[in-house]
Formats: structure tokens, sequence, C-alpha cells
């Protein structure tokens, strides 16, 4: 394992979970857009090739709204920055850290997107997020020979 893996790992779940919050609001903004913009009256069921030209036209049009495409771009290279920490560093180390890490980012976006959001649980469920990463990390260090996890980065 490489010095700063686990700073890169933090940041790619930092990230992930701040653009998944973005995301889920441009995909709102682009539902009330395709809403306002459909015609109201509903035909019988469409051929084939219309339903496909029609999903088609719903991708581009998503795509297109860039508060949902730009925080894509942004999650599609947190991807590969973290099949890129895979390669030396082991995926019962890496997976827990940035999930968790990916987890509470979210909510934290989201609350300061101004999602409703249960705190109370979302508190409950990340500190047993922080648990499980601390004993997977901590048994992980123990097997390599390190007396604590901190021993690593001091």
């Amino acid at each position: 394992m490489a010095i700063g893996d686990i700073e890169k790992m933090i940041a790619v779940g930092l990230i992930w979970g701040a653009t998944n919050a973005l995301m889920r609001k441009g995909a709102i903004i682009w539902d009330k857009k395709s809403l306002k913009s459909s015609p109201s009256k509903q035909s019988p069921t469409p051929l084939l090739h219309h339903r496909i030209i029609l999903s088609l036209q719903n991708y581009l049009n998503l795509f297109l709204t860039w508060q949902y495409s730009v925080p894509l771009f942004l999650n599609l290279s947190a991807s590969a920055s973290f099949f890129a920490i895979l390669g030396h560093t082991p995926i019962s180390l890496a997976v827990p850290v940035t999930n968790a890490t990916t987890f509470a980012a979210t909510a934290v976006m989201g609350m300061l997107l101004g999602e409703e959001t249960r705190l109370g649980y979302a508190l409950f469920g990340t500190l047993f997020i922080v648990l499980g990463v601390w004993l997977c990390v901590s048994d992980l260090f123990f097997f390599m020979g390190f007396n604590c996890p901190f021993d690593l980065i001091l």
C-alpha cells in the first residue's frame, strides 16, 4: 500500500457522496423540465421503434441538463481514480473506507441541498459504518504487522 492511499480513498468517497446528492438534484430538475415539455394527452402504446427513439431522446435531454451531467462526469472521474487505487491497495480496505465516506458525504451534501433527512437515523447508521470500517481497518493493519492503524500514518 502506497503512502497517501487512505487519503485518496477518503477523497474518492467525498466526491462520490457529493456528486450522488448533486446528481439526484439534477435528475429532479430534469424531471420537472420533462414534465412541463411532455404532451398531456396519452396515445395508445407506441410502436417499439417509437419507444426506443423516445428513450434515447430522454437520455439525451438528461445528459444535456448540466446540473446532472457535470456531477456525473466528476463521479465517473472519481471512479477511475478508485480503480487506480485498487491496483496497489487491498480491496478489503479500499471498499469499506470509500463506501463509508460516500454514505456520510451523501447525507451531509443532501442536507446542505435542502433534502429532507432523518438526522438521527443517518447519524446512527454512520456510527455503525464507522465502527465496522474501524474493525476492518484495524484487523487488516494487525494482520500486516502494525500495532495500530495510525502506525502507518505516523
